[in-house]
């Protein structure tokens, strides 16, 4: 089985921190996304991956590599942004499958615990009873106000889909972006730009070649600084519930109080009267000073925390540093390599680009460039 990851995203709604990686290098517990979708992807029998790369590829490249848990990597690569048909075209060449090998798509920035095997037995089943050419994983949300919904009859067909539904919708099942296919795909794309959801899974439908199964485990779309959090704050539930989860070389003075969940990373060192918690995951090489309070909040690796800082339900890139008695506010999200200067507030929804210095508080909302 062969795996295509499509990465080319620019990660818009996650700037300022996604100015400096891509989305699927953020990390989920301080472990890159990519790699729990590439250990995931082994521990299921996958081969081999093939990234569809366009933004920040060069970044995707240095850390996957050639080879990575056993899978082998290969890259298509997109000069220009093409829809999510068009990369999954593109890289037909590359991935040369076979007649009847199976091919497994998924969106970069899907977090989930989504059985793989299952998906693929799943596919196979109906391919040959039914001649599936396609099959979308799906999941219920409360609210399917914000996607498109799909109508399914007994068997798992898909009958029609509903763009964001206002009224009373048809079921609460969405496209959860991981797809079970085959060779017979290529044959409803086309080169170029387009939309796969908009023009291929329609077709698919009609015909009555287009499946859905259904998946009730854990899934985040990590597009949304907020649902980036919600992934991290998943992860804090299932490792970190009791106790701190601590890696190798962490300092944590006696008088410090570390309330789980929490994630910290290694070479982390934590000042006497510092407050760590609830739901809170520190990166490596992180340097937090006394009476610092820090919750619902997510530090990217390499930064420093001086002094009184108070930081809430907000997420710092790397290297950032932090002068004395800096409070930060709620949805607030600090760029990479930005510095702020001592005693300065903070306040809600501030978003400080990567490398800027702030001198001053601001106390309004705020795109800092």
């Amino acid at each position: 089985m062969k795996a295509l990851i499509l990465a080319g995203g620019f990660g818009t709604r996650l700037r300022p921190l996604s100015c400096t990686r891509p989305k699927i290098l953020f990390p989920i517990g301080n472990k890159p996304l990519i790699e729990w979708t590439l250990q995931k992807l082994s521990k299921f029998g996958v081969s081999e991956v093939i990234f569809a790369v366009n933004y920040r590829a060069e970044d995707i490249q240095k850390f996957c590599g050639n080879e990575k848990y056993g899978i082998k990597i290969s890259y298509s690569y997109e000069t220009s942004p093409m829809g999510t048909g068009g990369p999954i075209k593109l890289a037909e060449k590359i991935l040369n499958l076979g007649e009847d090998e199976e091919l497994l798509i998924l969106n970069g920035d899907i977090f989930s615990d989504v059985d793989f095997g299952k998906l693929g037995d799943f596919h196979k089943n109906h391919s040959t009873m039914h001649g599936t050419v396609l099959t979308i994983t799906l999941f219920e949300v409360e609210d399917p106000s914000r996607y498109g919904v799909v109508e399914l009859d007994e068997i798992g067909k898909i009958l029609r889909f509903v763009e964001k539904p206002k009224e009373k919708p048809v079921s609460r099942l969405i496209n959860a972006g991981i797809y079970a296919t085959n060779k017979k795909i290529f044959g409803y794309l086309k080169d170029g730009k387009h939309s796969i959801e908009k023009e291929v899974f329609p077709i698919l439908a009609e015909k009555g070649l287009l499946y859905g199964f259904k998946h009730e485990g854990l899934w985040v779309d990590i597009g949304k600084i907020e649902d980036f959090m919600l992934a991290n704050f998943k992860i804090l539930e299932q490792v970190s519930k009791d106790k701190p989860q601590l890696a190798e070389n962490v300092e944590i003075n006696s008088k410090a109080k570390i309330i789980p969940p929490v994630i910290i990373g290694s070479n982390v060192k934590i000042d006497e009267k510092a407050k760590i918690g609830p739901y809170v995951v520190v990166g490596d090489d992180v340097l937090i000073g006394e009476n610092c309070k820090i919750k619902n909040s997510i530090l990217f690796g390499k930064s420093t925390i001086n002094a009184g800082c108070k930081i809430k339900n907000s997420v710092l890139g790397e290297k950032v540093f932090l002068g004395k008695n800096v409070k930060v506010g709620k949805g607030c999200i600090i760029g990479d390599h930005a510095v702020l200067a001592d005693n300065i507030k903070i306040a809600k929804k501030v978003t400080v680009c990567p490398y800027k210095e702030v001198e001053d508080s601001i106390l309004k909302p705020k795109n800092v460039f």
